[in-house]
């Protein structure tokens, strides 16, 4: 049977045989079913492994150059539309960025609108919204719609109808407590992250029981260990208990209580090992001057029990960190042979311009590497100690000072920020859209005001020295831990990327492009303007046997607030604006999906 033509019976094989291992029997079988089904697109990530990989191949790079449009929706809505939409059973859903519009499209009938959620959300939440008012997606579970509000509420939607089920608030807006990520479904839980990490909010990760909306478990970033559910004699750093080398005495005073570490990108799940995986971002303050320390447990991968919420192992990649490197990208899990041994992999392209492979059950790191050869803050990473080793010439501290300091690689930006990679198991190679920014960075002493911006620093981006493309799309080995191929684009490549059966993978371009190239090499085989920059994720699917693409179009984000939000001074936007000011020569503002076929 061609693999584009997969059956759900076949899926449901797989998941009478993952119901025998240990820690799976109790899990969300339908999503464990669903997940396997190429025709269906059912989880933000395409599955928990977080690859983004489809076993279709209708589409592949013997016909790809045959694409055509076939439909397209406009959101109504302006600003970034990052993420992407759903497709389960013959229903697409689709969102938007605030005011977080739902649709629920019915394939079988053109698109006809089968209902719509349209919440009433406090515009006042716009403003403490630090890169944009983007939302990542909605999730599916238990015949529900989850969606994750700017204002941080929770709604869950019935699927068939839109009727709101429950709702709970997670946060407080008025302290800078905002909601921007895609909720993750695992077993009879929701769990969400949190943002706001430039207004001094505290990261967390919380976990919803997905009938009654009711607290399962909540985890913070920094603090106490019981509140971050940490046991000091469990959980692990590469292998050995963290024990006293906890979150609190890494921080000076009650500095932790706005420290940052929050959780607004991408989860990932593990159901054999029943572990969940995600990064934390920035410590708060972007001026280090201001938090002695190594600001545990911000910038670090967490490894927890799905039940309890208990961390396992964490990671932590920049300690003290200087630059704004955020650790929320995604975690792509899959299994290869290292040095002859078969490991169950975890690999994570950090924004501060590292790639990780890390043993996804011990948390052993295995691989640290550079993926844009510009990084500079930092020469190497000690494989033993995991410690980066720092060049001084790019601190922005110095004996207790602050240092305005020039030429540092990557930009706050990072090498990557949330835009997700994918993972194709027939080249073993990971697919990477990447920033290429480097920056001048000028911390500055900053009062906390709860609600208030709470950064420290001014910032100016800039292509690398003897540069002009702002991004690269690479094919990246995380086993040898090098570059494969890279492609030059004019702009950041801040779209999510997907990898195809038919040896082909697809991203957007800031500008409106939607690419595909050949898996192997790189070529382009494909390209399509669309009505606006791209900086959404890249899905396939089938409908009545035949297999579609689909992409958000709408510029924004972070590298587009200066158009999203109408900015123009060059260190506005967080220090974007200027790097990204010619954007508005290529693109406008303007919410579309935009769905692709062969011809018949």
């Amino acid at each position: 049977m061609p693999r584009s033509l997969l059956t759900s019976g076949s899926s449901l094989a797989f998941v009478i045989a993952m119901a025998a291992c240990p820690g799976v029997a109790s899990a969300n079988e339908e999503l464990l079913r669903l997940q396997q089904d190429p025709n269906q697109w059912v989880m933000p990530t395409g599955d928990y492994a977080n690859t983004r990989y489809s076993a279709l191949d209708q589409i592949n790079k013997d016909n790809v150059g045959d694409l055509r449009v076939d439909w397209t929706f406009s959101t109504g809505v302006l600003r970034g539309h990052e993420g992407g939409p759903l497709i389960i059973d013959g229903v697409m859903y689709v969102h938007t960025p605030f005011p977080n519009n739902v649709y629920a499209l019915d394939l079988n009938n053109d698109g006809q609108i089968l209902w719509s959620y349209k919440p009433t959300q406090d515009p006042d939440v716009i403003p403490v919204m630090c890169c944009d008012t983007v939302n990542r997606g909605v999730a599916y579970g238990d015949g529900m719609i989850f969606l994750h509000q700017a204002d941080t509420t929770l709604v869950a939607l019935d699927a068939k109808t839109g009727e709101v089920k429950w709702s709970v608030k997670d946060g407080d807006p008025t302290k800078g407590e905002t909601g921007t990520s895609a909720p993750m479904v695992v077993k009879d839980k929701v769990i969400i992250g949190n943002s706001g990490g430039e207004f001094g909010v505290r990261g967390k990760v919380t976990a919803y029981n997905t009938q009654t909306g009711e607290i399962a478990w909540r985890a913070y970033s920094v603090g106490p260990d019981d509140e971050m559910l940490v046991d000091p004699q469990q959980t692990t750093e590469l292998g050995k208990p963290i024990g006293e080398n906890s979150s609190l005495n890494s921080w000076e005073g009650d500095q932790w209580q706005i420290g940052g570490g929050t959780t607004w990108g991408w989860l990932s799940y593990d159901p054999e090992l029943n572990l969940v995986y995600y990064g934390t971002g920035n410590p708060s303050t972007w001026n280090p001057v201001q938090r002695p320390g190594d600001n545990k447990w911000s910038m670090t991968i967490f490894a927890r029990d799905a039940d309890t919420g208990m961390a396992k192992w964490v990671y932590q990649m920049t300690p003290h960190d200087e630059w704004d490197y955020d650790g929320v990208n995604e975690m792509d899990l899959f299994d290869r042979p290292i040095n002859g041994q078969e490991r169950k992999l975890l690999v994570h392209m950090d924004r501060n311009g590292f790639g990780y492979t890390l043993d996804r059950e011990t948390g052993e790191l295995l691989v640290a590497e550079k993926f844009d050869p510009v990084v500079n803050w930092a020469t190497r990473v000690d494989i033993e100690t995991g410690k980066p080793e720092r060049d001084p010439r790019y601190s922005t501290e110095a004996n207790g000072e602050d240092v305005n300091t020039t030429g540092v690689c990557p930009a706050a930006l990072g090498s990557k920020d949330q835009q997700p990679a994918a993972y194709s198991p027939q080249t073993g190679l990971l697919y990477v859209p990447t920033n290429h920014v480097c920056m001048d960075y000028e911390p500055y002493q900053v009062a906390y005001t709860a609600g208030q911006p709470y950064v420290g620093a001014t910032l100016s981006m800039y292509p690398p020295e003897g540069e002009d493309n702002l991004g690269n799309f690479i094919a990246w080995d995380p086993v040898a831990g090098e570059i494969k191929w890279s492609i030059p684009e004019p702009f950041s490549v801040w779209s999510g990327a997907l990898a195809t059966a038919g040896d082909v993978v697809f991203y957007g371009t800031l500008e409106g492009y939607l690419k595909a190239v050949d898996a192997q090499t790189g070529e382009e085989l494909y390209s399509f303007k669309t009505p606006s920059g791209i900086i959404g994720n890249v899905t396939t699917y089938t409908h009545n046997r035949k297999q579609y693409i689909a992409v958000l179009s709408g510029v924004g984000g972070w590298a587009g607030i200066g158009m999203a939000a109408g900015l123009t001074g060059d260190t506005e936007g967080l220090g974007a604006v200027g790097a990204y000011k010619s954007l508005d020569q290529y693109t406008q503002l303007g919410g579309t999906l935009t769905v692709f076929s062969l011809p018949d």
